[in-house]
């Protein structure tokens, strides 16, 4: 087996060990999957894979956190290419949640096994994400959260937390007109709106997991409109894992979802990158659109 690999430069694992093209290359190796190892920007991924898929190449394996897998699956969604993960960022919620191994020897040995699956990414104006996208709340404490780490030098952590208490001080209720499946709007006043790959879970034992990537749905939330104080409060148990039900509105069976805005630009997060969109938004679920090497479900 021969592939190429690209590992992003500034991941977690990369950044932090010099030495880590070398024991990707050795553990691959040892797994027996001939590899061309090389480190990259994370801004050339998305391109660099689509240079994969225009050669014709069966496997492409990409190494760094969800942030690179997304990028990866841009490009690799509807082709005939073969995503192998080597699960080397912060968070690995995508690999996680296929129970690709976090271990390098035992990642190189599942990709080298040729388990192929298909799996379902969503997409948001003809965006692809593997994990889900937010209004309202989360994106704007991203913001404030990465220019507090690069203005200030802080923690991940630490950041989050004066952002969130930040956000919440200021922020209002986005009023929303959602359109399901095509059928009729709602209009929902809403603090944040919730976009995943397939069903979140909310409850205490696995919040934030999947169970499938192949159900073939979007998880749709949307939090209730609270107090200010009500608001807190919920964001701080959600940042806890602590999500009650009635915080949070499920709506089931969601294959497209229209989103609305008299607003002439929303921010958006999709796998945890910020942007700026205008509405109307358009959320779908692309159906087994990737192949990955993951253990079989």
């Amino acid at each position: 087996m021969t592939a190429s690999v690209f590992l992003n430069r500034d991941g977690g694992a990369a950044s932090a060990d010099p030495q880590i093209a070398d024991k990707v290359a050795a553990a691959l190796t040892a797994a027996g999957v001939e590899a061309k190892v090389e480190l990259i920007d994370g801004s050339e991924c998305t391109a660099r894979c689509a240079a994969a898929v225009e050669r014709g190449d069966p496997l492409l394996i990409v190494g760094g956190g969800d942030g690179t897998i997304s990028a990866a699956a841009s490009a690799l969604a509807g082709t005939d290419t073969t995503l192998g993960i080597l699960p080397l960022g912060t968070l690995n919620h995508f690999a996680r949640d296929l129970a690709i191994p976090n271990d390098l020897d035992a990642a190189a040995m599942l990709i080298a096994s040729g388990s192929e699956r298909r799996v379902d990414v969503a997409e948001m104006n003809g965006e692809v994400f593997i994990n889900n996208s937010a209004i309202g709340i989360y994106p704007l404490m991203v913001v404030d959260r990465e220019a507090q780490q690069k203005r200030l030098g802080r923690s991940k952590r630490l950041a989050m937390v004066v952002a969130s208490l930040r956000t919440l001080a200021r922020f209002k209720h986005q009023r929303l007109a959602l359109t399901v499946n095509d059928e009729a709007e709602a209009r929902v006043d809403t603090p944040l709106l919730f976009v995943g790959n397939n069903d979140y879970r909310v409850d205490l034992g696995a919040a934030g997991q999947r169970a499938s990537l192949e159900d073939g749905q979007l998880c749709v939330l949307v939090m209730r409109k609270k107090t200010r104080i009500g608001l807190i409060a919920a964001t701080v148990r959600a940042l806890l894992d602590r999500s009650r039900p009635d915080d949070l509105v499920r709506i089931d069976g969601v294959e497209r979802l229209g989103v609305a805005s008299h607003r002439s630009r929303l921010t958006v997060s999709l796998d945890g990158e910020v942007i700026s969109a205008a509405p109307p938004l358009e959320y779908r679920i692309r159906k087994q659109a990737l192949r990955v090497i993951a253990p079989r479900a």
